[in-house]
């Protein structure tokens, strides 16, 4: 009776014919290819380099694809921005609060250590993403804020300085003060349709609108399948002191699930806050929706939560900006945006930019 021949069988003929090819001076039969690494990011993490050759993308993906862990190469990856004092929605130079401080928050998720840390209201540290690392991989903890977070970077050895402003962010905000009431306080009886100062400054075309609310989140994977995400910022623009947006809150800011995906948000903080959306957004991908289909379920939750008629348009479509940048486990992304724009992206081809999915389209 003829042999048949077992799964032993293949696997050893495949790697003997391996063998012999690399042998004969042949490439070798590559049997199982690893997943393709790829690094996500908001626009500006293609655009800031801080002086040097790279942006936060191109820097991620070089040393996570040279055998560096990912989570450390998006940290790294996002340092260009936050140390660029170009970029005033993130790290050093960033636009102030009401008081003209200026106060960062980031959080860190690794997706194959199951572990995650946050800083919100830091003063004084350029880099607040690594803070929010060792918080993650030195503590017991997830989310250190204000003076504790300080007192904690410096413990770390992190260099405390006494301003953060450029001199960008501080006229920027001496303008502000200029325009606004100095309280900077809604009106119980009368909550109007946002900031009038920041608004007047945006239309005259003092201030970006992006760097009003903008930060900057960064996702990758690498061959191994392993996963993480980081986002940072130095939040709203001229916010009553001690606010914390959604940067540093797990399942709003940011969500790694390392069998699943990350999930990294920027836009209007309170409004991803209410609704958890990076975890609802992760949930989605869990259940095997595409991430395009899955942002723009979060999308939908955001738009029905969305109540306040300040906060909608004429047509009741949400006013504010938001975006989630999204990467699954398959290396599949997206970004989600309600308004028209790109994201970042460095693959085999390079450091690029790709459309965003027009959440109202």
């Amino acid at each position: 009776m003829p042999h048949r021949p077992t799964r032993r069988d293949v696997l050893a003929a495949g790697a003997s014919l391996a063998l012999a090819s690399q042998a004969d001076g042949f490439p070798s039969i590559l049997i199982r290819r690893g997943q393709k690494p790829i690094v996500i990011a908001s626009a500006n993490g293609n655009t800031f380099k801080n002086g040097g050759p790279r942006t936060c993308v191109e820097e991620a993906f070089q040393r996570m694809t040279s055998g560096q862990d990912v989570l450390e190469s998006l940290i790294a990856g996002v340092n260009i921005v936050e140390l660029d004092p170009k970029e005033t929605s993130v790290g050093f130079g960033g636009v102030p609060n009401a008081e003209g401080v200026v106060q960062l928050d980031s959080c860190c998720m690794h997706g194959p250590k199951h572990w995650a840390g946050g800083v919100g209201a830091l003063e004084g540290v350029r880099t607040p993403s690594s803070v929010a690392y060792k918080v993650a991989s030195e503590t017991d903890h997830h989310l250190l804020v204000g003076k504790g977070a300080q007192d904690f970077a410096r413990d770390m050895g992190f260099t405390i300085e006494p301003d953060l402003n450029t001199e960008s962010s501080r006229r920027i905000w001496l303008e502000w003060k200029r325009r606004a009431d100095p309280d900077h306080y809604l009106n119980p009886a009368n909550r109007g349709g946002g900031d009038p100062a920041l608004l007047s400054m945006i239309k005259d075309g003092i201030l970006d609108p992006i760097h009003a609310w903008g930060t900057i989140n960064c996702d990758g994977i690498n061959e191994k399948g392993e996963i993480c995400g980081v986002t940072t910022t130095s939040g709203l623009a001229f916010k009553i002191p001690g606010r914390v947006g959604d940067s540093p809150i797990l399942g709003a800011g940011l969500y790694v699930d390392g069998s699943i995906g990350a999930v990294g948000s920027t836009g209007r903080g309170e409004a991803n806050l209410y609704g958890c959306l990076s975890f609802l957004i992760v949930e989605e991908l869990r259940r095997g929706a595409h991430p395009k289909d899955a942002g723009l379920a979060a999308m939908r939750r955001m738009k029905q939560n969305t109540v306040e008629k300040r906060l909608l348009d004429e047509k009741g479509i949400p006013n504010f900006g938001m975006q989630y940048y999204i990467l699954d486990a398959q290396g599949r992304h997206a970004a989600i945006s309600t308004s028209r724009g790109q994201f970042a992206v460095c693959d085999e081809s390079g450091p690029h930019f790709e459309d965003c999915v027009f959440a109202w389209g």
